[in-house]
């Protein structure tokens, strides 16, 4: 069903924080800009669909201010851990905030862009990004959209003309910019920031900012503990949202932990193809730090980094035992997740804990396809064609009711999925052809799928 119609919103609260927060940038001037990627259902649900194309350029491609919101782009300041080594010299390098407003809920979202030019905080980087990034991450973000997973849009994709080298593709390759609708783009790293410098007033207000506007909690003497109980419970759902979709994030590094909980900044991302837990999407993560099964503890890892953050302003004792909680969460969040995507109306906590435990080992043992698994058994029992292997899980599924029915012609057809090689297929036809009639035949049938999954996961 389309969005209702949204009426335009704009805000600018970031400016409460003021200069110590982000400096003021301007964007590339790029020889061209040719759009490739407009998402008019998340453009309708922050009042910005009714732009024509030569208008929505001029602001996705050359940054003209939008009305009445920011009218200077912001780079913001962090620092993060990466790869559990802590760097003080990062900060938004090749992206910045463009513009902020209300979405049709009310909540406060951000126009953020990523190859919008250099920065204060690009370093020796050229503040670009290739096509094919662009393209991937239009991929990644519609697919875990349809599968529950709460992540930023990506809104416009704008190719912009130039020849960019790159040591990790084939290179001169093509440039683009792109922007993304984001609840917010603060993450743990903005926190880390300031308490490196140990800049406790403006720990402060930034705890502040974010309950405030982003929770909508007005804060109390509390304030530190509340924000990381609330950002515990987002990242716990999360990393649960993640497994319950086979996806791999790739780099979950503090500066790439939103402290709304919505995944963001999508790099050496996959999905896995069946329920392995060593499966890695970058290609330098050799240690396999954020690999498919330990994305959960690299997201509490991250967590933790935040109570670090907040221990200058607040006492360590609550810190912890707010990080306690982090596990239960997480288990009953992936049995939310799960039994989402399996189509089953949830029962108690006990009973779909036991349910994913019994279907889990034997996805990894019989390396069945996940998204056959999950497509096979949505709604109903298992069919005949699983094996004995199955037949504990088949006795669980059949204790539950569905939550809908499979009459949606996507479950007549096969299962969607989002393989590397589907990914490399679809870039092909870009770079040798130009036709880009496979990324937006894929959009629609990713689109298509997140139609028949229907309501958004249950949260407990």
């Amino acid at each position: 069903m389309p969005p209702s119609p949204q009426a335009y919103q704009p805000e600018s609260t970031i400016l409460e924080l003021g200069d110590a927060f982000y400096d003021r940038v301007a964007a590339a001037d790029f020889p061209q800009t040719i759009l490739r990627f407009r998402n008019d259902r998340a453009a309708a649900e922050v009042g910005l669909d009714s732009l024509n194309n030569d208008e929505w350029t001029a602001h996705f491609g050359r940054f003209q201010p939008l009305h009445d919101t920011l009218q200077q782009p912001l780079a913001l300041r962090y620092h993060g851990h990466q790869f559990r080594v802590y760097n003080p010299e990062i900060g938004d390098g090749r992206g910045f905030l463009f513009a902020q407003m209300r979405d049709g809920a009310g909540r406060l979202m951000d126009l953020g862009t990523k190859g919008s030019g250099q920065t204060p905080y690009s370093r020796f980087g050229d503040g670009r990004l290739t096509l094919k990034g662009g393209v991937r991450e239009i991929l990644a973000t519609e697919m875990l959209e349809a599968l529950g997973v709460p992540t930023s849009r990506s809104f416009s994709l704008i190719e912009t003309g130039e020849a960019l080298d790159r040591n990790d593709e084939p290179s001169p390759t093509r440039s683009a910019v792109l922007v993304r609708l984001s609840h917010s783009h603060i993450r743990i790293g903005m926190f880390q920031r300031l308490a490196y410098f140990r800049e406790d007033d403006s720990l402060r207000a930034l705890t502040a900012y974010v309950l405030c506007h982003l929770y909508e909690e007005e804060p109390g003497d509390d304030a530190p503990i509340r924000l990381l109980d609330l950002v515990v419970q987002r990242t716990a759902r999360l990393a649960a949202s993640y497994m319950a979709a086979g996806f791999v994030h790739g780099v979950l590094n503090s500066d790439n932990i939103n402290v709304t909980g919505e995944s963001f900044d999508y790099g050496p991302w996959r999905f896995n193809p069946t329920w392995d837990p060593a499966f890695t999407a970058a290609y330098f993560d050799h240690a396999g730090l954020y690999a498919f099964g330990r994305q959960p503890e690299a997201i509490h890892w991250d967590a933790m980094q935040l109570a670090v953050a907040l221990r200058p302003i607040c006492d360590a004792e609550p810190l912890i035992a707010v990080l306690d909680t982090f596990g239960d969460r997480y288990q009953r969040a992936v049995s939310d997740a799960i039994l989402w995507r399996l189509g089953l109306a949830p029962r108690d906590a006990e009973t779909d804990r036991a349910l994913v435990q019994t279907i889990e080992p034997v996805l990894r043992s019989t390396s069945t396809p996940i998204d056959r698994f999950f497509f096979d058994s949505f709604g109903r029992v298992l069919p005949g064609s699983y094996g004995e292997e199955w037949a504990e899980a088949r006795a669980a599924l059949a204790a539950y009711s569905p939550r809908t029915d499979r009459s949606h012609p996507y479950w007549a057809g096969e299962p969607c999925s989002m393989l590397i090689e589907e990914v490399e297929a679809i870039w092909a036809a870009i770079a040798e052809n130009d036709d880009w009639s496979p990324l937006y035949v894929k959009v629609d049938a990713i689109r298509e799928m997140g139609a028949a999954l229907a309501a958004a996961p249950a949260t407990r």
